[in-house]
C-alpha cells in the first residue's frame, strides 16, 4: 500500500527531530530493522540493518552539534522521496574525518529515502555538499 505525502512527511520529520537532539535510538527506532543506509562516498560502503546504522549516528552526534535541519524541496514518488535540506550547526569534532575545531557549518543535504509499506524508512540514501564543507573547515 502506498504512503501518502503526509506519512512520509511524518516519518522523515520524525527521524530529522531525533537528529537534531542527538537520540541515537531515536533515530534508528524510525528505520526498518533490515535497512540500508548509505552515506555517498563513505569509505565504508553502505551499511544494513539498524546495528550497521549505529555507529554513524554515534560518530555524527559527536562530530556535529546545535544541529538545525531546514527543509528546502521534497519531491514525493510510490512509498519514496527525496528530501533536498540545509543543515546548520557546529563542528566539535572530526565530521567526515576533517578537523572541525568548533567551526560554524552550513551545506546542503540531498536524502532519498524508501518506505517500507509499515512506513519505516528501508533506505537511506545520503548526498552531502562536500565542496562546502571543504571551504568552511579547512584543515591548514
Amino acid at each position: 500500500m502506498a504512503l501518502t505525502r503526509e506519512q512520509m512527511d511524518r516519518k522523515i520529520d520524525e527521524h530529522f527531530g531525533f537528529e537534531m537532539r542527538d537520540d541515537v535510538e531515536g533515530v534508528l527506532m524510525t528505520l526498518a530493522p533490515d535497512v540500508e543506509h548509505d552515506i555517498v562516498g563513505s569509505p565504508t560502503g553502505p551499511a544494513h540493518g539498524r546495528d550497521g546504522a549505529r555507529p554513524f549516528y554515534v560518530g555524527l552526534f559527536a562530530d556535529l552539534s546545535d544541529s538545525k535541519v531546514e527543509c528546502l524541496k521534497r519531491l514525493y514518488g510510490d512509498n519514496f522521496l527525496v528530501d533536498e535540506s540545509l543543515w546548520s550547526g557546529t563542528a566539535p569534532g572530526r565530521p567526515f574525518g576533517l578537523e572541525g575545531r568548533g567551526r560554524p557549518l552550513r551545506f546542503r543535504l540531498l536524502h532519498v529515502i524508501e518506505f517500507a509499506d509499515n512506513g519505516d524508512i528501508k533506505r537511506e540514501n545520503v548526498w552531502l555538499d562536500m565542496a562546502a564543507i571543504l571551504q568552511q573547515l579547512p584543515q591548514g
